[in-house]
Parts: structure tokens; sequence; C-alpha cells
């Protein structure tokens, strides 16, 4: 079982380990207007996918503004950012923010995404919400990029990401030689 910190103590992650190289787990997640977006599986453009506790904590807001900042400029990508919030609240969340270059994703209903990502934290004070993840997921379906924050109340590696992102759509490579 995979763990991850909760300020200074260990919790653990429940649901299926996926790692790099891995085909990503085909799941769907409710968007802000009750529609449905797919997370992973072959979609002819990259994903990356942002997973956070709630988008009502500074640390999960902070990091929603940077991607969409940073995703206006990456070209044939996708950025999801995920979390258990309801949809009208991260619809508020968007509105308030400015939020207008990414989607954000809702898992409350099945936690189908945390489940099949092993992202769900299993016990302590945030046992039901999901901890702070990305993943690169390519063109052809395949997980390139994993970081599961070793801490869920710091910032992720945005750096590590972005690259994994870059190279993910990169016109000089298929995205499936990695």
């Amino acid at each position: 079982m995979a763990t991850t910190m909760l300020k200074g103590n260990v919790v653990n992650l429940a649901g299926n380990e996926i790692n790099v190289g891995d085909k990503a787990p085909v799941v769907k997640v409710v968007a802000k207007d009750l529609s449905e977006i797919q997370i992973g599986g072959e979609q002819g453009k990259a994903q990356i996918v942002v997973i956070v506790p709630s988008l009502d904590t500074p640390v999960c807001a902070a990091e929603t503004r940077k991607f969409n900042v940073e995703a206006a400029k990456v070209e044939n990508a996708e950025v999801v950012v995920v979390s258990m919030d309801l949809p009208f609240a991260m619809g508020r969340f968007c509105t308030t923010e400015g939020i207008e270059n990414l989607q954000v994703g809702s898992d409350f209903r099945a936690k189908d995404l945390a489940h099949n990502y092993g992202v769900l934290i299993a016990d302590g004070p945030l046992a039901g919400v999901t901890c702070r993840a990305i993943f690169v997921i390519n063109a052809s379906g395949v997980v390139t990029y994993k970081d599961i924050c070793a801490e869920i109340t710091e910032e992720p590696n945005y750096e590590g990401a972005l690259a994994a992102i870059k190279e993910a759509t990169s016109t000089s490579c298929c995205g499936t030689c990695h």
C-alpha cells in the first residue's frame, strides 16, 4: 500500500497503484456543468491530471492557479484538476479565480479516479478524499509521469510535471517511445 504524509504523519493510500509505463485507466469525473470528463485512455492528445484534496484550501488553490497559467502555454494537451469537491463549488472557484485554461472535475460520485489511480486517502483526518498527485498521460494513453506528493500540505514539483507534459506533447516523438 502506498503512503504519503499529512503534516508529518503517515497516511495510507487505497486503490490500484498506477506507475509510469502503465496504460492509464479510463475513468470519468463530473465537470462543473455536470457533464463528464474522461481521464485516461487513448485520446489523441496528452493529459495532465492534477489531483488535489480540495480547491477550498490555500495550497490546492495556488496549485490550480499555477496550472491555469501554465496550461495556456502547452499545445495539444488537456489539463484537468480533480478533487472530491462538488461540481458547483468547483464552478464557483473557477469563476472567482478566473480559471479558464483548464478543466475541473469532481470524483465525488464513485471515487473511480481515486480508486483506479491509487490516490484515495484511506485513513487519518482526510480519509475519503484524494491526496495531492500529478499524472501525465500521453496521447496513446500511457502514463509518462507520476508524482504522489510526499507531503499533502506542500505544492508539487511544477517543473517536473511541466517538463513531462511538454515531452508528452513533443512533435519530435510520438510519445510512446519512453
